[in-house]
Formats: structure tokens, C-alpha cells, sequence
């Protein structure tokens, strides 16, 4: 009984491994979202909503497609702080930020749309303000699921929030949504839950078989 009742998890996890190969082989069509340190951009382990940015830090968005925080392309151009923010004094009582918005390529386009021209900008917002507080400051529209996932920065993508995207840059079903970190960590981070409740599953099983017998 106890055997059966691990099996549909061992399949389901089966069939979940067998999914993200495909996403990876083909990937999601995103905005990621990185900090800059030490002079190299790192991907952020945490949403644009979670973190709250020093005075002087750079923050960068690349539209791409991508099958996870590995294969992530980073943001393109100036991400020096001294210059983005060169014409934004200090002002008391406010911080400074640093963004860098690269729409991507046109092979990373939903079908239909060109990406804007990539900018920076300096953002000034309160002390405790976080990334995606600065982000509204100076690039608006911005467009979110109701998963809190951003799918659009200063309107673009028109429309579209992290669907499948084949290697040809066209769109596939829609999935990859993970609230507030980015859709890359959504697939692989659900394939590694089933994984270790197959496992679990398995070992209860024959430690169960072993205290019976």
C-alpha cells in the first residue's frame, strides 16, 4: 500500500524532470533582475519588491530568453554608478539609484514587438525604498501578474509574462511564473520539490517494508 501510494510521486516527478529539459532546451521569455557588485553584475537572489538598495548601488534588468538564473544574459552597457547618476546630486533624506534597463534583442521579441532602445536612469526614492520602488520612480509603466511576477518595464512587453519561448524566439505555452524572483526559478525549483518528496516517499516505504519484516 505504502509502495503504491509513492509511485505516482515517483511519476510525476519523472514527468516534471522530463518537462524542464524541454524548458531548458527551449526556455522563458523574461525580465531578470541582477545587482551590480564588486564590478560584475550577480543575479539577485531576491524580487526587485524584496530588496532595498544602498545610496550608490546599481541595479540592472535584461529582457531575454532564458532557461534559468544560469543561462541568464546579463544587462548590456554603462553600469557605472558615477555616471548613470552623474546629473543626480545627493539630496538629504533620499537615496540614489543606479538602473540599468536593457530591452534585450530582437530575437528575444515576442512576436509583433521591437525592444525600446536600453537606457539607464537614477532614480531618487526614500531611504527605504526598494528596487521596484525605484524602478515606478523612472520607468513607468510598469506591468505585474497576480503573482507579483514583472512582466513589463516602461510598457514593454506589451503584453506576455514569462511564457515558453522555442529556440527560434517564438512563444510556446505560457508558465515559469515565480512570485517576486523571476520565472528561471520557478521550473527547476518545483522539479527539486517533487524530486525530494519522491525520495522521502521511497525511503518511508522501505523503512516501513524493514520494521514489517
Amino acid at each position: 500500500m505504502t509502495v503504491r501510494r509513492a509511485v505516482p510521486v515517483l511519476v510525476a516527478g519523472a514527468l516534471l524532470f522530463g518537462s524542464a529539459g524541454q524548458a531548458g532546451a527551449t526556455g522563458y521569455r523574461y525580465w531578470s533582475f541582477w545587482e551590480r557588485t564588486g564590478g560584475h553584475w550577480a543575479y539577485a537572489t531576491q524580487g526587485p519588491a524584496s530588496v532595498r538598495p544602498d545610496d550608490g548601488s546599481v541595479q540592472g534588468f535584461r529582457f531575454a530568453v532564458s532557461a534559468d538564473s544560469a543561462d541568464a544574459s546579463r544587462p548590456r552597457g554603462t553600469a557605472d554608478f558615477s555616471t548613470v547618476c552623474a546629473g543626480t546630486p545627493a539630496k538629504s533624506g533620499t537615496k540614489r539609484v543606479g538602473l540599468v534597463l536593457d530591452f534585450g534583442t530582437a530575437s528575444d521579441a515576442p512576436s509583433g514587438e521591437a525592444p525600446p532602445t536600453s537606457r539607464t536612469a537614477c532614480a531618487r526614492v526614500s531611504p527605504d525604498a526598494t528596487t521596484a520602488d525605484a524602478l515606478a520612480a523612472v520607468a513607468k509603466p510598469l506591468r505585474y501578474d497576480t503573482d507579483a511576477l514583472l512582466c513589463a518595464i516602461a510598457g514593454y512587453p506589451r503584453k506576455g509574462c514569462g511564457e515558453q519561448a522555442s529556440a527560434g524566439g517564438g512563444s510556446a505555452s505560457e508558465g515559469g511564473n515565480a512570485s517576486d524572483g523571476g520565472p528561471s526559478l520557478g521550473l527547476p525549483i518545483g522539479v527539486g520539490v517533487v524530486a525530494a518528496l519522491a525520495g522521502a516517499a521511497v525511503w518511508r516505504a522501505k523503512r516501513r517494508r524493514d520494521d514489517s519484516g
